[in-house]
């Protein structure tokens, strides 16, 4: 018995650090597509410093060596603290995972689950290469667009280390919601190509081409060109900053993505409004509402990023806005495979 109590206590106390880092998972998102959406990227061209100082150069002299340094990019020290803030909150992030590991790996004897913190100190060292290289390979989209997925990958998995540490169980009687597990995680892998799309649309600087909803403004079928809009790999430049596909091919890029949305949108809808119907407790009752009111925020903030040109404020909702969807559906996805 006393065993048990202790294991809970260890499960408890964990799941707490875990939330922590969720909600500090949510604050890097925002800081990274904050950085992003003001073209910070490369506010600091070297990492995992800047311009050679462990902070922002800011007097005269510490300019005047950044500059001598790296000629070709002038200090800018707005963009240069964006930069910096996102990634000493990211550092921060890393250290409270590899807490987690060395804890969860202490105490696995207590029943600690340890692939998933072993799967996001994995995750946490790949993003700290993508980091460097969004830097060193000068905003290759195909960089960009990973490291963007990369810190939805370390949210979900923090997320389900949480739903897996918890000890509740959902009330028994929603045995006609097991048809929809199959769809809950179709779901999920909907969701995940939809906010790849996104990344790749705005690494690729095509988040403003196409200006009328619900696709794109007239003609824009006949630009469509597959040929060159989603080769991963790009031909070699200096800098990727700002772009270097032609307008066609941003087209083509924005068409997909605002195709992909519809698409997403009907899907989670559709399954949101059959659980619901469905569900005899108020646990899955409740969940499909969020997933409802989440969906539609975030279909407001598409279209507003249309009708309004892409406000900072709206931009960056948008995609803050689509981690919460995911972690909705995640939790939908879990519940129905392992509490029903």
């Amino acid at each position: 018995m006393n065993d048990s109590m202790q294991d809970r206590k260890h499960s408890a106390s964990t799941r707490k650090i875990v939330f922590v880092a969720i909600l500090l998972a949510l604050v890097v998102i925002t800081l990274g597509a904050y950085t992003r959406l003001t073209h910070a990227g490369l506010g600091c061209p070297d990492w995992p410093g800047c311009y050679g100082f462990i902070d922002v150069p800011e007097t005269s002299e510490q300019i005047a060596v950044a500059e001598s340094a790296f000629p070709e990019r002038p200090v800018e020290p707005e963009k240069a603290w964006n930069e910096m803030i996102h990634r000493y909150f990211a550092g921060a992030l890393g250290l409270l995972i590899g807490a987690i590991f060395i804890f969860s790996f202490k105490h696995r004897d207590k029943g600690l689950p340890l692939f998933l913190p072993f799967a996001l100190v994995c995750t946490v060292i790949f993003q700290a290469a993508l980091g460097m290289w969004t830097v060193t390979l000068k905003l290759m989209p195909i960089v960009v667009m990973g490291h963007l997925l990369g810190g939805f990958v370390t949210l979900c998995l923090l997320y389900l280390l949480y739903l897996r540490l918890s000890s509740s169980r959902v009330p028994g009687g929603d045995y006609k919601l097991r048809k929809y597990q199959i769809f809950a995680f179709i779901g999920v892998v909907i969701l995940t190509l939809q906010i790849a799309l996104g990344g790749w649309t705005s690494s690729n600087y095509a988040a403003l081409v196409c200006t009328q909803l619900p696709i794109c403004q007239d003609g824009w079928m006949q630009q469509l060109t597959f040929a060159n809009s989603f080769d991963l790999i790009p031909p070699e430049r200096e800098t990727y900053e700002f772009g270097f596909l032609s307008h066609a091919e941003r087209i083509t890029i924005h068409a997909m993505h605002r195709i992909g949305a519809i698409v997403t949108t009907l899907y989670i809808a559709w399954l949101a409004i059959s659980v619901f119907r469905n569900a005899q407790s108020s646990f899955f009752k409740n969940t499909a509402v969020l997933i409802g009111f989440i969906l539609t925020c975030q279909v407001a903030l598409g279209v507003s990023n249309i009708v309004f040109t892409l406000p900072l404020p709206v931009a960056v909702s948008h995609n803050v806005v689509a981690a919460l969807l995911m972690l909705s559906m995640i939790n939908l996805s879990y519940s129905l495979k392992r509490k029903i």
